[in-house]
């Protein structure tokens, strides 16, 4: 096993490094921290109503094509927007975004009768294409707030 002069273990080796040494300190992109039992539970429901807007956009889209698609549109907005605002981060708008394309994913497929709710015109697609490009903006355009300012001076 080689090690450097201070004894942890070298990369390549392959071996885990002892305690203590700099590979236990290792900084990820994100963080774990703010995930408790409240904002699961929030986040399992932000889900719920994501699958309940796709349903209701998809009924009230194709009964008053340009308004309604536009009502389905703002409502899918609202609930991304207002999920990303509510939990603080993308976890808020990922969440209800997943039910939306879950419950659209559902209600697109064709049963053995024939049936399906979504036809084969340009609003149906409007409501898809839009749904989909508002919950990735709503999730990736996420910028959070400034850190609170401490009150006293640092460094003096």
């Amino acid at each position: 096993m080689s090690g450097d002069k201070n004894g942890r273990a070298a990369a390549s080796s392959g071996k885990a490094a002892p305690a203590g040494s700099a590979a236990q300190n290792v900084d990820l992109p994100f963080s774990f921290s703010g995930f408790g039992a409240g904002r699961t539970v929030a986040l399992i429901v932000l889900f719920i109503l994501g699958a309940v807007v796709a349903v209701g956009g998809a009924l009230v889209q194709g009964g008053w094509f340009p308004g309604g698609l536009l009502l389905a549109l703002v409502g899918a907005i609202g609930l991304f927007h207002g999920g990303a605002r509510i939990a603080r981060g993308r976890a808020g708008a990922i969440a209800p975004a997943a039910g939306w394309v879950l419950a659209v994913i559902l209600l697109t497929a064709s049963r053995p009768e024939g049936d399906f709710l979504f036809g084969a015109g340009v609003g149906s697609y409007l409501f898809l294409l839009g749904g989909m490009a508002v919950a990735v903006m709503c999730a990736t355009f996420w910028l959070p707030g400034q850190p609170p300012v401490p009150t006293a001076r640092l460094g003096k």
